[in-house]
């Protein structure tokens, strides 16, 4: 069986599929992506269970997304690790949401941390029959903002997509990296239009500054220039963001050095907390949740793609969030949010509840069809 990923740039009409017949290559160290290509999956924290995988080019391909027949693909589907997750019991899966929050809770207001982000996972239960490849095309559909992907391969299993935010970037002879915080939801009212009236609490605005400020020292540190653009308010599916972007120049020595670049960023406050490293080791021993490849990152590195009767390499590389682990009798859907001293469990947890959605009703409508 194939491991493969295929995946849709926001606002695009078309999609890629990236194929590797034989085992892709597995890594466990970020740095060990230097002078490497391919679709990376990259976990939250590399381990064993859940290596670096780099899906080989073999075979690229480009579909329109209304291509009549769309191509087949045979998934890798795991067993469902549902034992930190009750299906169908919002109850107790509150109760071990408060239980993690009054613990990250109690670590920020000692002040050992300035942020943490604290993840949760809700299981729906899947049938036999249903096709992963109509949640793909179906969150094509509804999110046109977002990056969407899905991937399969034996090591990760297969994962669904539909994140707003990018790590790193490449357009032309610009790069870009962006710090994507804080989250509001939209009122009916407001879905015609950005969000661009919405107003941001201090919470909110201090929570992405961290991130905007991380990836400026980060750039500083290894001397390369950029322009920061933001912060502004984005929208992605019925919620909005704050963002910042950071666009920047690489020199040639560069080129053969992503795996360093991509270790400096990764992961970023924005899915771990400050100060970064003590903060997701506190998260790995502390958080029921076992992420897997929820917060980690995925997309295109330095593949060959012809465009305008030209051959260029293109890196399109996304945070993985609002995501789906499809396997074989259930769907695991992840979400989290960042905690601050302020925080209050409740907001928090309405904040999880409503990223939640982004993939829950896709399941949903695709339940109703099957």
């Amino acid at each position: 069986m194939n491991s493969f990923a295929i995946y849709r740039l926001p606002y695009a009409d078309s999609c890629t599929l990236v194929e590797q017949p034989s085992e892709p290559l597995v890594l466990y160290d970020l740095q060990q992506l230097n002078d490497r290509c391919g679709f990376v999956v990259a976990p939250f924290a590399v381990s064993r269970e859940c290596p670096i995988v780099v899906i080989s080019p073999d075979s690229v391909r480009q579909f329109q997304l209304d291509a009549k027949p769309m191509p087949s693909l045979s998934c890798h589907l795991a067993d469902a690790d549902i034992s930190y997750t009750t299906e169908n019991n919002s109850s107790s899966m509150e109760d071990v949401y408060a239980t993690d929050f009054a613990h990250f809770h109690q670590a920020l207001k000692s002040g050992r941390f300035q942020k943490l982000v604290l993840a949760r996972c809700v299981a729906k239960k899947r049938q036999a029959h249903a096709d992963p490849m109509r949640l793909f095309l179906s969150a094509c559909q509804h999110y046109p903002r977002l990056f969407i992907a899905m991937v399969s391969t034996p090591q990760t299993g297969t994962w669904i997509v539909a994140t707003p935010e990018v790590l790193l970037q490449q357009e032309g002879k610009q790069w870009r990296s962006i710090a994507l915080a804080g989250t509001m939801q939209l009122t009916p009212d407001e879905m015609a239009g950005e969000g661009e009236r919405r107003t941001w609490g201090e919470k909110d605005i201090r929570e992405q500054r961290y991130v905007a400020s991380f990836i400026a020292q980060e750039l500083q540190r290894m001397g390369i220039p950029y322009e920061e653009q933001g912060p502004r308010t984005v929208r992605a599916a019925h919620l909005v963001h704050l963002r910042s972007d950071f666009v920047f120049r690489l020199g040639q020595s560069w080129s053969k050095r992503m795996g360093d670049l991509l270790a400096a960023f990764h992961p970023t406050p924005a899915v771990c907390g400050l100060p970064r490293e003590e903060a997701q080791q506190f998260i790995l021993h502390n958080e029921h949740v076992h992420r897997s490849y929820y917060s980690g990152f995925m997309g295109p590195l330095g593949i060959d793609m012809p465009t305008d009767s030209v051959v260029s390499s293109v890196t399109h590389l996304f945070v993985t969030l609002r995501c789906v682990q499809v396997c074989k009798s259930a769907y695991l859907m992840y979400a989290g949010g960042g905690i601050l001293p302020d925080s209050l469990q409740q907001m928090e947890w309405m904040e999880t509840e409503a990223k939640l959605y982004t993939m829950s009703r896709l399941i949903r409508e695709d339940t109703e069809v099957s």
